[in-house]
């Protein structure tokens, strides 16, 4: 018998009808894949099913009663998003512990008691960390598990939603994951699970619902239908899950030499980025690439070491020089770090090109409509208008309109930190082709990436890390997964494997 249950949900903006007659059907003790592709429709349900929004018609039941007539039931559906919504400036213990009324805490609070419970959730999650770390000061994929303890510490809570719990994780943390999930299963609730990651639906999930344009157009047992259907269900037609997006066209002079670089979390990095390559980064969350990614580009302090673009002298700690240069750096925390989700879509790309739109007498809005139309129509931004609130759109069109931003200023070199973060399949490919694209044209690509599938579809060569250091350089073409797997351990190359001092030595200009 379904536990939560939703019947003909319609939900209606003015111009646009998010949902129309989606019906729900989930089971305690299941896990629950609810799959669609960006813009399906699937945030619009899940704020309905948790009383953040009501719908304009249709109706809900929660365990068998009307939540409209009984709001108290709403408590029983907790919600993890998948942007981090934590506190960076208090304690893991209160993080998870907030609100207080809702958790037993309420009142005067007993910090030591608290600290000791906090204690039980993190050894139950394996979060490394301790009850009275700031959380800002934890690692990313601690602070995801945290958000997911922080859900479960809500005793009345029998429907646990994940959007993408795993996006910012490894598959070691991956695991970890689903071992909490499995507990909660054995505990007599129901997970209903969001992610792209079809090697995660298929592992976890038992029944499924497919959103397409707000409608239901699929539903039924996992067991039942492979990875092909599931993806032409979402996507309404065939897409192609075993292509690939390697450059093709011949790799070229360097266009970046790095020589002994070190800073926070790496030490004594040597690499080049060829012209004409898609340049890979492999490695666990913590590994250094992030770091040294952002170092290169001038966020963060370099400690040793120096760069050189086009055979010249880098200037390091320093991000103003490295745009004004061609370097861009896209962030994996787009909506803290590349986007302004208050300002329209205009406004987003047009911040970014004001060297190319303002003149003696300010902004010129003919230059800056132009760039914005080219910018929305080369990079297919699927919005309602320029006008439209950036942060409304799809993860994927936030994606591409800071790629089509970027581009608007013709860079030299594009650093890409998990670009399909939470993006659906079909937009993911877009994605790929216009990396695809770039470095055809001449433009240096480093991808960062903690999908391993990514990697060996985009990239030219893989340079694996391990606690600060390179452990190898490798053809993704012609490189089995299993040694590049154990070069991110640091388990050794293996066969076909090399240093990295090898392969840079080796490599074909």
């Amino acid at each position: 018998m379904a536990y939560l249950e939703a019947r003909g949900l319609g939900r209606d903006f003015p111009g646009v009808t998010a949902l129309d007659g989606v019906d729900l059907s989930v089971e305690l003790g299941r896990t629950h894949i609810l799959a669609g592709e960006n813009g399906a429709g699937k945030s619009t349900l899940v704020k309905i099913l948790t009383g953040a929004d009501r719908a304009t018609r249709g109706s809900i039941a929660i365990d068998g009663q009307n939540p409209l007539d009984h709001p108290d039931l709403f408590r029983k559906i907790a919600y993890v998003p998948q942007e981090l919504s934590l506190f960076p400036d208090v304690s893991v213990a209160e993080n998870l512990f907030m609100p207080f009324d809702r958790t037993g805490h309420g009142g005067l609070v007993n910090r030591r008691r608290m600290e000791a419970e906090a204690q039980e959730y993190l050894d139950r999650f394996g979060i490394e960390a301790k009850p009275s770390d700031m959380v800002r000061h934890i690692s990313v994929p601690d602070q995801q598990l945290l958000q997911i303890a922080r859900a479960s510490t809500n005793r009345d809570m029998k429907v646990l939603i994940l959007d993408e719990p795993t996006s910012a994780l490894t598959a070691r943390e991956v695991e970890r994951v689903f071992r909490v999930i499995r507990s909660f299963l054995d505990r007599d609730h129901a997970i209903i699970f969001i992610s792209h990651k079809m090697e995660e639906v298929f592992e976890i999930g038992q029944d499924y619902t497919v959103l397409r344009n707000g409608r239901k157009v699929d539903a039924g047992r996992v067991a039942e239908i492979d990875e092909a259907a599931l993806i032409r269900a979402m996507s309404g037609r065939e897409v192609a899950i075993d292509e690939h997006f390697r450059p093709d066209c011949p790799v070229t002079d360097t266009v970046m030499q790095v020589d002994n670089l070190s800073g926070p979390l790496f030490r004594d990095v040597s690499f080049t980025l060829k012209r004409g390559e898609i340049l890979g980064f492999a490695g666990l969350v913590g590994a250094g690439r992030s770091e040294l990614m952002q170092t290169i580009f001038g966020y963060r302090k370099a400690s040793g070491g120096h760069v050189r673009v086009d055979g010249r002298d880098w200037r390091l700690n320093d991000t103003a020089a490295s745009v004004a240069g061609g370097m861009l750096y896209l962030s994996e925390e787009r909506k803290a770090h590349g986007i302004f989700p208050l300002l329209s879509l205009r406004e987003n790309i047009g911040l970014s090109v004001l060297s190319l739109t303002t003149g003696a007498t300010g902004i010129d809005s003919r230059k800056e409509r132009g760039i914005v139309a080219r910018v929305i129509g080369d990079y297919g931004i699927r919005a309602s208008g320029p006008g439209q609130r950036i942060a409304t759109l799809s993860g994927g069109n936030q994606q591409k309109a800071i790629i089509g931003r970027a581009m608007a200023t013709t860079p030299r070199i594009l650093i890409f930190d998990e670009p399909t973060k939470g993006i659906d399949i079909r937009t993911k490919a877009e994605i790929y082709r216009i990396m695809k694209r770039l470095a055809e044209e001449g433009v240096g690509i480093i991808l960062i990436s903690s999908e391993m599938t990514e990697l060996r579809r985009c990239a030219s060569r893989i340079i694996t890390m391990h606690g600060g250091r390179l452990t190898g350089s490798f053809d993704a073409a012609s490189t089995e997964t299993e040694t590049l797997v154990g070069a991110i351990f640091a388990t050794g190359t293996g066969a076909g494997g090399s240093t990295p001092e090898d392969a840079e030595a080796s490599h074909v200009n």
